[in-house]
Parts: structure tokens; C-alpha cells; sequence
């Protein structure tokens, strides 16, 4: 099926995106039906109180989006969510509180197959940044090719894994990875077959506030590198993964022969904070050729420019291609403008990053596809 425009909010298959929200609180069905109906491209076709009757409500309405919460009595949402993927998969958005418990049930639930996440209502987001952030999500949601968590380790990826054990990596290479929707899992992926020695990485993921720290610690308990979300100073150094804390941009810095990494507040960049093309942007002057970026799949154009920068300036650089998208928008932005120097199956992209970032500048050689 041919994708439709990246600005066009209505449903694959024409006309509005129908969306199904279920929740078991009746006040949060009726606030986020009404702020899903602020979009002009949104139908919310129904909605349902647990998961038995949204069951019945999907086959009834065949929506293109749900929106589901994943504490709800009678069934949880996450066994409802895994049922669903395997006999019924369709883009679901998981609403969802700021509580512990509630961050980490959301993890679970992007593993289990959901594309996004959103803060339940009466957290830190006003009702008006929620509906905008929620739109945003459903939109993205529709134009998803829906998950790759299903997809098996290649045999190819775990091997090359093993061959690059014993690489040994200066301090001074840094890798960039930038995703947004779909970007759970892909960063996941990437980061699997990292060595004990890989160089130090910093990441944005668009995720809300609070949820970033579940992210870190969830992808610390199965990655060989240290995984955690990032501190304001925080070093950069071989075999740790900084994840850009949610609600604020994350820059590299230059600190003598080191680097660390600064959070900071600031407007939002392509409406995200933080954002892609800050963190991007900084490695670029930063770090340049010393630097591999990587830009995940993802709706809209935040880490074009900043990737486009960053090879500008040396750095070697990697898109992920259509085929392994969730959502191909922000590498095809990136692949347009010149910036991805290869486009890659997400499969091989940890390799090849790793590979890039221990090669000499010298021994560059061929470029790819961009």
C-alpha cells in the first residue's frame, strides 16, 4: 500500500483515522474522546471499559488506532495487549500513569507490541499539551506498519555480534542514535549486540517525562553495556548508553580530552523536547568525524538536518531503511537531504555502527546508498 502524505492525518485507507480508546475510568474515556475529536482527521469510533467488551468492540468497528490502558480490572491490559497482537494486530497506543509501576508496565507493553506511549491525564501535562501530544501519537500510529517485535534475532546479526567482542574502541567515539515512533524496540535492537567496549552512545528517544527512566532501565537488564538515563554532567565513556530524560534536550559537550553530556530546558525542536536535531547538532560540532549518528524510524523530520550536520562534519552516518520502518518518515527526510551515508535493514545497523566507529577516517572508502 502506497503511504500517504506525511501531512495528511486521515486513515491509510481513506478518510478519518477511527480510533478505539479503552480505559476502565469512565471521566479519562470521555476526556481523551474529546481531545482525539479536536482533530478534524480523528473519528473515535467507540469506546470501551475493559478489555472483554473492547474485544468485541474492535471486530464490530475495525478501528485503525486504540488507545489502551494497561491497569483495568478483569484482564490486564498487557495479557489483553499480547492476545491481541498475535490473533488481531493493529497500532495501539498505551495511556498510561507516571507511577513506578505504571512506567514500567508501559515497557512491558511497548515489548509486548504497542508502537507509543502517553501519560494518563492529571499528570505534569496540562489537558490541552496531552491531547496535542496524543493526536500526534495517533496520527503516527496509523501510518505504522505496526510492530517489529515479532521479528527473531538474525542469524547474521548474532553473529557478527560475537566477531566484534573483541574490539577494543578509543574514548574519544561517540555514537548518536535519535528514534521516535516505533524507536522502543529499534533502539533495543541496535543496542543488543554492543559489546562490553562499545564506544559511549547518547540517545533520544521521544518518550514523555518519567517514562525515559523505565526505557533505561529496562534496556540496562538485557544489554552487555550500561544503559541509564542521562544526569546533567554525566560522562560519556566505552560501554554506557545515555538516554535524553523526557521533557528536556540532551547536548554533547567537550570537557578536555572527555565528553559529557548536558540537560537542559529550551523551546521545543520539530515539537519535540527533547529533540533529535539538538542532540545531533551538538555531536556534529562537537565531536564530528570522531562520531557515528544513527537515525531510527520515526513520524516527521526532527534528526534530518542535525544527521545531514553531523556528516557535514565527518561523522560517518546510517538511516534505517523503509522496509524495517515502523513509521518512515524521520530517515526519509534524512535520506532525501543527502545526510545517511548507508541505508540499512535495522538488523545490521548496531553492527555497522560499531564497525563505522572503528575504522580510520582514512579507510572510509566507498560510500552507500544516501
Amino acid at each position: 500500500m502506497e503511504e500517504r502524505q506525511k501531512d495528511d492525518p486521515g486513515s491509510p485507507q481513506g478518510g478519518p483515522i477511527k480510533v478505539l480508546v479503552v480505559d476502565d475510568s469512565a471521566i479519562v474515556r470521555k476526556l481523551l474522546s474529546e481531545e482525539l475529536s479536536r482533530a478534524s482527521g480523528i473519528e473515535v469510533v467507540g469506546t470501551a471499559p475493559d478489555p472483554y467488551v473492547a474485544r468485541d468492540k474492535i471486530v464490530a468497528l475495525e478501528p485503525d488506532v486504540v488507545t489502551l490502558d494497561v491497569e483495568m480490572p478483569r484482564m490486564d491490559g498487557i495479557t489483553f495487549l499480547k492476545k491481541l497482537m498475535r490473533y488481531y494486530p493493529l497500532p495501539v497506543i498505551i495511556v498510561s500513569s507516571l507511577t513506578p509501576k505504571g512506567s514500567q508496565l508501559a515497557m512491558e507493553a511497548l515489548e509486548a507490541g504497542a508502537v507509543e506511549v502517553v501519560p494518563k491525564p492529571g499528570s505534569s501535562y496540562s489537558v490541552k499539551e496531552l491531547g496535542d501530544l496524543l493526536i500526534e501519537k495517533v496520527v503516527a500510529a496509523a501510518k505504522s506498519k505496526g510492530s517489529l517485535r515479532r521479528q527473531p534475532s538474525s542469524g547474521r546479526e548474532l553473529e557478527a555480534s560475537k566477531d566484534l567482542m573483541g574490539l577494543r574502541f578509543t574514548t574519544d567515539k561517540v555514537i548518536a542514535i535519535g528514534a521516535s515512533t516505533g524507536g522502543t524496540e529499534a533502539i533495543k535492537r541496535v543496542l543488543e549486540p554492543m559489546p562490553p567496549d562499545a564506544p559511549g552512545i547518547v540517545i533520544v528517544q521521544h518518550m514523555p517525562a518519567q517514562f525515559t527512566s523505565a526505557f533505561a532501565r529496562r534496556l540496562d537488564e538485557i544489554c552487555k553495556i550500561k544503559v541509564m538515563e542521562a544526569s546533567d554532567g554525566e560522562l560519556v565513556t566505552p560501554g554506557k548508553a545515555l538516554i535524553a530524560p523526557g521533557n528536556f534536550h540532551m547536548i554533547l559537550q567537550r570537557s578536555g580530552a572527555r565528553y559529557i553530556v548536558q540537560i537542559r530546558m529550551g523551546p521545543r525542536v520539530h515539537y519535540q523536547r527533547p529533540s533529535v536535531d539538538v542532540l545531533f547538532h551538538s555531536v556534529a560540532r562537537e565531536a564530528g568525524p570522531n562520531a557515528v549518528g544513527v537515525l531510527l524510524t520515526g513520524m516527521g523530520a526532527d534528526g534530518a538536518r542535525g544527521l545531514l550536520a553531523m556528516r557535514q562534519a565527518g561523522a560517518r552516518t546510517i538511516a534505517q531503511d523503509e522496509e524495517t520502518c515502523v513509521v518512515f518518515g524521520m530517515p526519509r527526510e534524512a535520506i532525501e537531504l543527502g545526510a545517511a551515508e548507508k541505508v540499512l535493514p535495522l538488523e545490521v545497523i548496531g553492527i555497522e555502527a560499531l564497525r563505522m566507529a572503528g575504522e580510520p577516517k582514512e579507510g572510509i572508502g566507498s560510500r552507500g546508498a544516501a
